[in-house]
């Protein structure tokens, strides 16, 4: 019988007869991204709760992975296929999402009639995923402008365009350094609608989509959301520490508006991804903007007598303490978020699906924030304490020096007009006046002292754990050297 022809001819003809109905179903997937099936024998389901606005609502949202799913009983002439059938509809369907009209092109030779031996259904399968991926991916990047919104999210989240934030630090000081029960968010974000609107960062069309928010936990605190990473989880652990005072500064975050179908690739997990780095770059540029201060504050009375003071020795500390500083901000900047977005943008621009694009995406974010410290629990547990350390520091310096010099108050030094009389008072001032001087001196010495012996302290228990991390975490190696660098300066 198998060399029978005519037989041979019948039961191609039943199979094909018997299968019509199947491949309706299929052929309606593949080149429209509808599922016509009452009865339920397609082999992918539609779950109709999963809805796209999840994306930018749920931080889990299971939407682009669950929405459609392959069931089981997969056909096994369509078993190595399913996946390229069960995507090839999800594109389809997100471009009709959009309104966007498209069909597969279907010709005589390319419709699905039967499941022949020859295997021409799986080629027409190959060419449905191909168009529709070609056009999903060109929709994306063209229409909606998915490289400008990266860009755009670069330069505020990451900030990668820096005037705007200065402005906005300088106008929103006295709001930020609120408790957060009395921080006015209205407030702060007409503030910074101000900074966007009188900075470069005006001439960007996505600026409007920038909102300000405050999380009402510190950033040590959010990182234990992060609950598809183990290291996140170890974040949880009570020996990080928090806080003691928690203000605006620690909280503030910046959101940014994200309409679908870009809220595919990103989605509410990659932007809190994005506010967690933003959020620790914040608060590095509030501390070294702090330390600045206090750089200008010993600038300032470098022409009156320092001799026999503690301010020279403060003005080491200092200099040490902004060096950490900038230095840190130099490698989260230069080390870590600039190549690895050039290697993430050279991957998007050769990207072949949107899924790869999310995959290259996805990617970049974990990368940058393990190589920014955020999942290295016992790193960033030290880091934290020297920015704290930093800015107590700061805080103190005014008190600092006005109590080793004799003068009534800090501002004065600046003024040149008034240098030689301040200098002339203290050649003349009575014994009782330099006694208590003396002893405030005193003070003044063994606080910088403290702060010193503090800092260094910290300084140096991180130079080892920098050392071994670095084995593991090859990023760390330049991070590592200029921590035993400073180290050795001390």
């Amino acid at each position: 019988m198998a060399g029978d022809n005519a037989v041979r001819s019948l039961l191609e003809k039943m199979a094909q007869c018997a299968s019509n109905a199947y491949l309706s179903i299929l052929e309606r997937w593949v080149y429209e991204g509808v599922i016509d099936d009452p009865y339920g024998e397609f082999f992918i389901a539609e779950n109709k709760t999963l809805q796209k606005e999840s994306l930018t609502q749920d931080y889990d949202a299971k939407y682009w992975r669950q929405r459609y799913s392959l069931k089981d009983g997969i056909p096994s002439f369509l078993a190595n296929t399913a996946g390229t059938i069960l995507t090839t509809g999800k594109y389809l369907n997100v471009m009709r999402e959009c309104g966007h009209s498209v069909q597969v092109p279907v010709s005589e030779n390319s419709k699905l009639m039967s499941f022949g031996t020859n295997h021409h259904y799986l080629e027409c399968i190959k060419s449905a995923y191909d168009f529709a991926s070609g056009e999903l991916l060109n929709l994306i990047k063209e229409k909606y402008d998915l490289m400008g919104k990266l860009r755009s999210i670069k330069h505020y989240l990451l900030l990668d365009q820096g005037d705007f934030l200065v402005h906005f630090m300088d106008i929103a000081k006295d709001e930020l350094t609120k408790k957060l029960d009395e921080i006015s968010v209205e407030k702060l974000q007409s503030l910074l609608d101000l900074a966007l609107r009188t900075t470069a960062a005006a001439a960007d069309p996505c600026h409007e989509d920038l909102t300000c928010c405050v999380e009402t936990c510190s950033l040590l605190q959010r990182l234990g959301t992060l609950k598809d990473d183990e290291n996140s989880r170890n974040t949880h652990d009570n020996d990080l520490g928090e806080p003691v005072n928690v203000t605006g500064l620690e909280t503030l975050s910046l959101s940014y508006k994200v309409r679908w179908p870009l809220s595919i690739v990103i989605s509410k997990k990659a932007l809190t991804k994005y506010q967690l780095i933003f959020r620790f770059l914040f608060h590095c540029k509030h501390v070294d903007r702090q330390l600045c201060g206090a750089w200008q504050v010993h600038q300032g009375v470098r022409s009156l007598k320092m001799r026999g003071t503690a301010i020279p020795r403060s003005s080491l500390l200092c200099r040490s303490m902004l060096k950490f500083i900038n230095s840190l901000l130099h490698y989260l900047t230069f080390e870590v978020l600039e190549p690895n977005w050039h290697v993430m943008h050279n991957r998007l621009q050769s990207a072949k699906s949107i899924d790869e694009v999310i995959q290259h995406h996805d990617f970049f974010l974990d990368k940058c924030l393990r190589e920014c410290l955020l999942l290295l629990p016992e790193l960033l547990k030290k880091v934290e304490k020297l920015k704290s350390l930093c800015v107590q520091y700061a805080a103190a310096t005014q008190w600092l020096i006005t109590s080793s010099i004799d003068i009534p108050s800090i501002e004065e030094s600046f003024d040149n007009s008034k240098v030689t009389e301040n200098s002339k008072q203290l050649k003349s001032r009575s014994p009782s006046r330099a006694l208590k001087l003396s002893s405030s001196n005193t003070s003044v010495t063994e606080a910088i002292l403290n702060f010193e012996r503090e800092f260094n302290t910290e300084l140096q228990s991180l130079g080892p754990i920098l050392s071994s991390s670095s084995q593991a975490e090859p990023h760390l190696t330049h991070l590592a050297q200029w921590i035993l660098g400073v180290g050795n300066e001390q």
